[in-house]
Order: structure tokens, then sequence, then C-alpha cells
């Protein structure tokens, strides 16, 4: 009965549009102050305990480091490099658009960051080149699904911290399964493309504009490569590469692309400062749901459900993803994290999963939230763009989701896809 009405407290504060750090912060301490008021005084230690944590640090630094690989001219060379990457095999920008997601993703690590970056440039031109609206949008936001899932991970920092597993054995452990999206996407759209004539007529072969394509693009790719391999082999934390993708983007635009400004550095300052506090401040104030749902034995109530239905483990992992595809439809990527992790690991765990698959299974589910309405966060960076309608833009996107859910299945009915690389480089699961 607490349970429930502690639901009902944070979906009707919701509902009023109080911001979603408070509804969570309010129902719970509605629900302390009443139950259990001798606890009051440990609400304030628990949001900042909540909130401060070291790996916290590399959340915005990562968002940052994105913010100034667009204002400095590293999304733009990764893009040309990408062109002429795809040149043998007669791509067109929808190929290059799935190939710059999946490189610009290992860079920021926020899917809402590569819409927006890659978005701005690669949507105008696909609709020159004879892209239809709704594609040239619907391709943009499935492909940035990625950047919460190859590594690095804003996301999988996130839930780091609420289930005690390694970062770099997360990072590595959503290395495949966002690799397997980007290859079936570019397969669809290969495809649709070749289909629907999207793909533009094969021009001469420039040596000139190659080469230097290929050479100016080369300071973007090295830095997700050194980010991977530093946090996978300990060479630095999670924190210390992110601080160090900063230090590089900074590098690069002022002294080697020259297009990084003083001022563009303030604005993508500003911008960061506000993305990361407010999910610090959602992070927060979820540390106390959690810990209010630990004192109403809520983790081993589910847990005890579950098994009293006596289902094979596959039945148990289809019947979460089409949890984890609905409540991505109307939560956000961090919140559902946060609210979902102390309850379902334990489940899971019991059920064989380790801490990685199930990371790898909720990050890429939710990920396909980011772009299914009515929240959507992809859908609504990309409406700033092209002003279509949302519901458009899903159409659009719909073809390429698909490639998603058949990833998703895939690496929840078979764990090596998402054990297999960490195991090799010495993580434990």
């Amino acid at each position: 009965m607490a349970m429930i009405i502690l639901l009902v407290l944070l979906i009707f504060f919701a509902a009023l549009g109080v911001p979603l750090a408070f509804a969570i912060g309010a129902s719970c301490v509605t629900y302390i102050s009443t139950n259990v008021p001798n606890f009051m005084s440990m609400v304030p230690q628990r949001v900042w305990n909540g909130a401060y944590s070291e790996l916290m640090i590399a959340m915005p630094l990562f968002m940052l480091a994105g913010e100034l690989m667009n204002t400095g001219g590293i999304t733009k060379r990764i893009i040309n490099f990408c062109l002429q990457l795809l040149r043998p095999f007669h791509g067109g920008l929808g190929e290059v658009n799935i190939v710059a997601s999946m490189i610009f993703g290992g860079i920021s690590g926020s899917s809402v960051a590569d819409t927006s970056a890659l978005g701005s440039i690669l949507i105008p031109a696909m609709e020159e080149q004879g892209y239809p609206p709704a594609a040239s949008a619907g391709i943009t936001v499935a492909s940035s699904t990625m950047g919460m899932i190859i590594p690095p991970s804003t996301p999988m920092i996130v839930y780091s911290m609420i289930s005690g597993a390694s970062v770099g054995a997360l990072f590595m452990a959503g290395a495949v399964p966002g690799i397997l999206i980007g290859v079936t996407q570019l397969i669809m759209v290969f495809i649709m493309s070749h289909k629907n004539h999207w793909h533009p007529k094969l021009s001469a072969f420039n040596a000139k504009e190659f080469t230097h394509a290929i050479l100016s693009g080369i300071p973007a790719l090295l830095m997700p490569l050194f980010i991977i391999i530093c946090v996978s082999f300990g060479v630095c934390t999670a924190s210390e590469s992110a601080g160090v993708a900063v230090l590089y983007s900074m590098i690069v635009g002022f002294f080697v692309y020259k297009e990084l400004t003083w001022k563009a550095v303030w604005e993508a300052l500003k911008k960061t400062l506000i993305s990361s506090s407010s999910i610090m401040l959602i992070i927060g104030f979820t540390t106390i749901f959690t810990w209010v749902l630990t004192m109403m034995k809520v983790p081993q109530i589910v847990a005890n459900f579950f098994i009293s239905m006596n289902m094979p483990a596959w039945g148990i992992a289809i019947m979460f993803c089409v949890m984890i595809l609905m409540i991505g439809t109307f939560i956000d990527v961090s919140p559902a994290i946060l609210l979902l992790t102390p309850i379902m690991l334990p489940v899971m765990q019991n059920y064989g999963f380790s801490a990685l698959q199930f990371g790898a299974m909720m990050i890429t589910g939710l990920a396909i939230g980011l772009v299914t309405p009515p929240v959507g966060m992809c859908l609504n960076a990309c409406n700033k763009i092209n002003r279509m309608p949302i519901i458009a833009i899903f159409k659009g996107a719909l073809p390429y989701v698909i490639c998603n859910i058949i990833v998703l299945l895939a690496i929840s009915l078979w764990a090596p896809l998402t054990t297999w690389l960490p195991l090799m480089l010495g993580y434990s699961l």
C-alpha cells in the first residue's frame, strides 16, 4: 500500500508540471514525513551523497567535449572523412550519417548531442541531395541512438553508480551492441537509398580532396580511440579520460582547425552547466527514492513475484525488453536507469544475467525511447532543427529503429554479445 501511495504521489506531482527531479523529491519527502518522520534529517545527506560522486565528474566533461567538437570544426571533419570513406560503396549522405554518428557517439557519449550536432549539418544537405524531409530527419535521430551505447557512454556512467559495475567493463559491454546497431542501420539505409534512388551519381575521384579529407579527419578520429584505449586498459579513469577529451577538443579546435573561439567555449560551458546540473538534481533526488524502495523491500517483493511466475530466463528477458520499451516512451534515460536498476537488477541476476548484460540491455532499450513519442529527446532536438512534427520524424525513423529492436533482442537472448569483449580484456562479470 505504501508503494502505491509513493507512486501515486510521483505521478500526481509530475502531472502538475513539477520538474521530474522535484516531483521525485516531493513524493519521497511526503512519504517519509508521514510514515518515518525520524528519517527526515537524513534526506539532505542522501541527496548530497547521490550527486557527489567521482564518476559524476566524467558526465559533464564528456558533454563539454561534445559541445566543443561541434563549434571547433571537428564535426565537419568527421562528416567529410565519412564521405570519402564511403565513396567505394557509392554511399550517399544517409550512409554518411550512420558512420558519422558512430564516430561522434564515440566522443560525446550523448545521443541528443549527436542529433543536434550532425542534424544541423546533414539534414539540410540530405534534403538538397533528394532525401525526403522525413527520411533525412528519421535517419539522423535513429542513428544518434548509438551515441549512448558506443563508448564512452554517459548513461553507462550513471548505471555504474547504481550497479557498482566497472565503467570500463560497461563501456566494452556496449561496444558490440553499438557497432551492431550501426551495421544493421547502415544496411537498411543502403537498401532504402538504393530502392528510392537517393544515392548520388558517382563523381570522378579527386585525389587531392580525398587526401585532404582523410588527413584533416585524423585528429578528430584519434579522440574516441584514445578514450576507449585509456579507460579499457586502465591507463586512466573515466573522469580523467573525459578531462583529456575536453583538453584535446580545445587543442584541436584552437590550434589545428583554428575554428574554436573563447566565446564558443563560454557558450559550451553554459550549455553543459544547464544540462549536467539538471541530471545531477535528478540523480540526487532519485537516491532518496531508491532508499525508500529499499526500506519498503520493494526489490525483494518484485524478485519474489518474478520467481513465482516460474518463467524461463529468455521469457523474463523478453518481458523486460517490452517493459523497457514502454517505459522509455515517457521517462527519460537517466531517471529510468536510476529508478529501475535497484529494482530489476537483483531480479535479472537471479535469472543468470550479469550486471554488464543487464546494463547493455537497459541502455539499448532506453536509447530507442529517445526516438519514440511523446518524450523522445532526440525527436525534440530534431524538431528544433527542421521544425517537422515529431510524429512525422518518428515515422521516418521507424525502419531504422527496428534495427535497434533486433539488436536489443539479440543481446538479451545471447549474453556473449555483451560479455565477450569485457572478458577478453580481463574484466570480471
